[in-house]
C-alpha cells in the first residue's frame, strides 16, 4: 500500500473504508516456464459488446502464445471503489477498462504506467488531438482512449414530412435552425417539435455549453474558480425559450432520456436529444416501419464542440508486465477491434482508422454518419479537471437547472445558485 500516492490521487477517506474490503485477485503473474498471465477487468456490459471483447481477447491469446490475457467482467456501478481497493492492494488488473473522467485521479496518483512511449504510432497518429488530450495528464498518456459518447438530434422522418420539413444536411445544424424546425413542426402539425429528457440536465448543458464557448469553469483541481456568464447560461436559456413556446414539449423535461423515447417512438413529437448510444436500441425497441433520422450536430455560435471524455484502456504501474500489457491495448485499438467495439455500444471509435472501417461496413446508415461526424468536435473540457466538480453537479446544478427549466428561478437567479453553489461545496 502506499498512502502517498492515495492521498495524492484524493482518494484516503474512500480508501480507509475499502482496505477491509482488500485481498484477493491480484495482477498478472507468470512463471519462467509459462506464458505470461494478464487480467484485464472490462465494463463491457452490451451483450454486442461483450462478443467482442471476448473475440479480441480470444483472437489477441490465439497470436500470442507467450501471454494470456484473461477477461474478468466489471460493473461501471462499482468500478470507482473497486479500483481503490485493488490499487491500495495491489491488486489491481494490468489492464483497466473504465473512462478518462475517473481515470484522471489514479494517474495523478501515479498508479497507471505512461502509455507515450508504447503506444502504436499509427494509432496515437490517427486519434485527434482534442480526445488524445482527454487522456493526457501531466504531460503522460495515461490510457488509450476507445469510444465516445457526443449528443445528437434524432428525428421521426414522417413527422418531419407531414410538417414539410427539409432534413437538414451537412455536419452541423445551428442552434438556430435547430428551434425553426421545432417551431415549424409544431405550427403545422400541432405537435411540439421536440421532446428532451432533462431530468438529469446538468452533463446535457455543460458538454453543449461549449459550442457557445462556455467552460463553467477557469483552473484546474482544488484551484478552480468558477464563471456563469452568457456563454454558460444559453443553452439552459435556449431549452427555456422552446418550452415557452411550445416548440419543446414541457412534459418532457422531468423525464430520463430513455423515459422519452416511448412517445418519441408514438409519435407526440418530432425530435429527441439523446446520446449517440441511444440509436442502438432503435431498431429493437421501436416499432416495426419506424422511420428515423439523425440530424446533424448542434453547432453554437463558436461551433459543434462537446467534451470528450473517452471510454479508456489503461494499464497498472504496479503489473509486473507492463509491456505485455501494452501489446493488448495495441491490439484491442487496431481499426476492425476498436470498430466492433463501437458498432456494439454505437458510439464514436477514437481513431480515424476505426471510424472509416464503421462507415465502410454500415454505409453511413443507421446514423454512423452524423455519429463519426459529430465526434471530430470532442475536446477535453475544463470541468473534467475539477476536483470538486462531482459534488457541485450532484448538489448544486442538477436542482438549481431544475429549478430554471421548471420556471421557479431565472436566469439571474440560477447564475447565482450556480456560483455561490460552488463556493460551498470547494472549501
Amino acid at each position: 500500500m502506499n498512502l502517498r500516492r492515495i492521498a495524492a490521487a484524493g482518494l484516503t477517506t474512500v480508501l480507509a473504508a475499502s482496505l477491509a474490503a482488500c485481498g484477493g485477485g491480484g495482477s498478472g503473474s507468470s512463471t519462467d516456464s509459462g506464458p505470461v498471465t494478464l487480467k484485464f477487468q472490462s465494463l463491457a456490459f452490451l451483450p454486442g459488446t461483450q462478443t467482442a471483447t471476448q473475440k479480441i481477447v480470444d483472437d489477441f491469446n490465439a497470436a500470442n502464445p507467450d501471454v494470456k490475457v484473461d477477461l474478468v467482467q466489471g460493473s461501471w456501478d462499482n468500478v470507482h471503489d473497486q479500483l481503490v481497493t485493488q490499487f491500495a492492494g495491489g491488486t489491481a488488473p494490468d489492464i483497466i477498462h473504465d473512462e478518462s473522467a475517473d481515470m484522471t485521479g489514479f494517474a495523478q496518483g501515479g498508479y497507471l504506467a505512461d502509455l507515450g512511449g508504447t503506444m502504436d504510432p499509427t494509432v496515437k497518429a490517427s486519434i485527434s488531438p482534442g480526445v488524445l488530450d482527454a487522456v493526457t495528464v501531466d504531460g503522460k498518456v495515461i490510457a488509450a482512449p476507445t469510444v465516445l459518447q457526443s449528443y445528437l438530434v434524432f428525428a421521426n422522418k414522417k413527422l418531419l414530412d407531414d410538417a414539410g420539413v427539409t432534413v437538414p444536411t451537412g455536419p452541423t445544424m445551428t442552434w438556430d435552425q435547430f428551434a425553426a424546425l421545432a417551431r415549424q413542426v409544431e405550427t403545422k402539425t400541432g405537435t411540439p417539435g421536440v421532446g428532451w429528457g432533462l431530468k438529469s440536465p446538468t452533463a446535457s448543458f455543460m458538454n453543449l455549453a461549449l459550442g457557445f464557448g462556455g467552460t463553467y469553469f477557469d483552473g484546474t483541481g482544488k484551484d478552480a474558480t468558477i464563471k456563469v456568464g452568457d456563454p454558460e447560461l444559453e443553452v439552459p436559456k435556449r431549452i427555456a425559450a422552446m418550452a415557452a413556446d411550445g416548440s419543446l414539449d414541457k412534459a418532457t423535461l422531468t423525464q430520463s432520456g430513455s423515459d422519452v423515447l416511448p412517445a418519441w417512438y408514438a409519435g407526440k413529437f418530432a425530435m429527441t436529444v439523446q446520446g449517440s448510444y441511444a440509436a442502438g436500441s432503435f431498431g429493437t425497441d421501436a416499432p416495426k416501419g419506424f422511420d428515423w433520422v439523425a440530424l446533424p450536430a448542434l453547432a453554437g455560435s463558436t461551433g459543434a464542440a462537446q467534451a470528450a471524455n473517452p471510454q479508456t484502456l489503461s494499464v497498472s504501474a504496479d503489473s509486473k508486465h507492463v509491456a505485455e500489457a501494452s501489446s493488448f491495448v495495441n491490439f484491442y485499438m487496431n481499426a476492425q477491434n476498436l470498430a466492433s467495439i463501437a458498432e456494439g455500444e454505437t458510439l464514436y471509435p477514437a481513431t480515424k482508422d476505426a471510424q472509416q472501417a464503421v462507415i465502410t461496413k454500415t454505409g453511413g446508415k443507421d446514423g454512423w454518419e452524423q455519429i463519426v461526424a459529430s465526434g471530430d468536435a470532442l475536446q477535453k473540457a475544463p470541468f473534467q479537471s475539477v476536483d470538486n466538480y462531482p459534488q457541485w453537479k450532484d448538489q448544486i446544478a442538477t436542482p438549481a437547472f431544475q429549478q430554471f427549466l421548471a420556471g421557479k428561478t431565472d436566469a439571474a437567479g440560477l447564475q447565482k445558485a450556480l456560483a455561490d453553489g460552488w463556493t460551498t461545496v470547494n472549501r
